[in-house]
């Protein structure tokens, strides 16, 4: 499992490394957007709202983004029990960078599809 980065790393030659892997991670960015536009959700609720993503690896997710601080966990002693995962404040003050990053994504993502088609790659011989 990741370790908490040391004061070092975040002052690295990449200060927002540590950021972009907890939030743009494999399937983080999506739990964080489910969360964020949904609100607080059981786990079968955002697993279905994040189609692709196994079990294991949500629930890996959860854990991770629990653990920085970005997802809380809420445990309802009912019967049955009732678990509940929800956007921190942390979490929602990230809303203007998606925000940004989705404009991005709609302005730019026709070019890289397209500089994707043309690229021709290195062969090997």
């Amino acid at each position: 499992m990741n370790q908490t980065p040391s004061a070092d790393e975040m002052s690295g030659p990449c200060p927002i490394s540590p950021t972009v892997s907890a939030v743009f991670g494999k399937w983080s960015a999506e739990v964080l957007w489910s969360l964020m536009h949904t609100g607080p959700l059981r786990y079968t609720q955002l697993r279905a709202q994040i189609p692709g993503v196994t079990p294991k690896v949500l629930t890996q997710r959860l854990r991770q983004l629990e653990r920085d601080g970005l997802v809380s966990r809420t445990y309802y002693r009912e019967v049955p029990p009732r678990v509940e995962y929800e956007a921190t404040e942390m979490a929602r003050s990230l809303a203007p960078l998606f925000a940004d990053l989705e404009r991005w994504t709609h302005t730019h993502a026709p070019s890289i599809a397209a500089a994707r088609r043309a690229y021709q790659g290195p062969t090997i011989s």
